[in-house]
């Protein structure tokens, strides 16, 4: 049987992505971001997402066909991102997906988006050895999962509880007068201070938060730590100084999501560990990670910078999976989840 071609789409946030996957070999991978549609504002706007989704979607699709050099025909199954997210942006994938698949009679697929940040490594490091753990770190969420089958059995064993770490960057970056994102710029600044100079708090790592939530992240209290401290600096006169902050605050995501992500794999004894996601992406997190990694056995996976972010393969990946495992496809009539448990892995 040759490898299915899989069409995949994703509009759950701020980026719009449409790739062409055939098996684990990505044939073209196009995104359109708003990103700066919502730099002014501090934040994403779902309004603002959702209107630049529909205006982006079309041309996206066609650079990607164009790119893939293929034919509509050629497609076998249309994957699209059916949550979690913002609700408007994902109704907008969802449509088009939908009259894609009824026009090309092809299945359609609805994608936990969260999962397809587990699959993309797939495209760079070929079949994930299950039993395996993943550590996904994105803007809203900061979970360690377990996966027995990427297509069938995906379990959560710990999850966030407050802020995640992407929004723990948003809002550090925002404290310290630096622009929207805050990840690749805090990231960037860090590269320049020192981060041993403050010691932030690290959540949910003391004895009695380890008996609830030995698997959990909590980053509140982080960035709460980190206001107090630049406040009582410029109450008191004194400059700020922004790469020992950054570094510093960085050191502590780093450390809590590396420590329980280790700790996690020698408590259910496994030896693969798949690290995904936006924050993925962070240079301090992957090579800290990797350190401790060897330090203990644990195989560490880790896709391309470029396939962390949102995007269209990410989904196209986990569609393949879908076909190949003959999971009954979506019905048409599928809405859209904001609130999509990562335990269902499509729809």
């Amino acid at each position: 049987m040759s490898e299915p071609v899989v069409l995949g789409i994703e509009t759950s946030c701020d980026e719009t992505g449409v790739a062409l996957v055939r098996g684990h070999r990505l044939l073209a991978n196009e995104v359109a971001s708003s990103v700066a549609e919502h730099v002014r504002f501090g934040g994403v706007v779902p309004e603002v997402a959702s209107r630049a989704h529909l205006q982006a979607l079309a041309p996206t699709l066609a650079r990607a066909i164009e790119k893939a050099e293929l034919d509509w025909s050629e497609i076998d199954a249309i994957a699209v991102t059916a949550g979690p997210g913002l609700m408007g942006a994902l109704v907008v994938g969802l449509s088009a997906a939908k009259t894609l698949a009824l026009t090309l009679h092809k299945p359609l697929y609805g994608v936990n988006h969260l999962i397809g940040h587990v699959g993309v490594d797939l495209l760079d490091h070929g079949p994930l050895p299950q039993p395996a753990l993943a550590l996904l770190v994105s803007g809203g969420h900061s979970s360690i999962l377990r996966v027995d089958d990427l297509a069938r059995s995906v379990r959560q064993i710990g999850g966030t509880i407050d802020d995640a770490a992407g929004e723990a960057y948003d809002k550090v970056a925002r404290l310290l007068g630096l622009p929207y994102p805050g990840g690749p710029v805090i990231d960037a600044r860090a590269q320049l201070g020192d981060p041993t100079a403050i010691r932030f708090p690290r959540g949910l790592t003391a004895r009695h938060d380890l008996e609830r939530h030995r698997f959990d992240f909590s980053f509140s209290g982080l960035k709460t730590a980190v206001a107090r401290w630049v406040e009582l600096r410029r109450r008191d006169g004194l400059a700020v100084p922004l790469d020992d902050v950054a570094a510093s605050f960085q050191e502590a995501v780093a450390d809590v999501l590396s420590t329980k992500a280790i700790d996690a794999c020698q408590t259910f004894g496994l030896t693969e560990l798949l690290l995904g996601g936006g924050v993925a992406a962070n240079s301090r997190l992957r090579q800290l990670l990797a350190s401790r990694c060897q330090e203990v056995g644990v195989n560490l996976r880790r896709p391309r910078p470029d396939l962390c972010t949102d995007n269209g393969a990410m989904i196209a990946a986990v569609g393949v999976e879908l076909v190949r495992a003959g999971v009954a496809p979506s019905a048409l009539d599928i809405s859209a989840d904001p609130g999509l448990p990562v335990e269902v892995v499509s729809l």
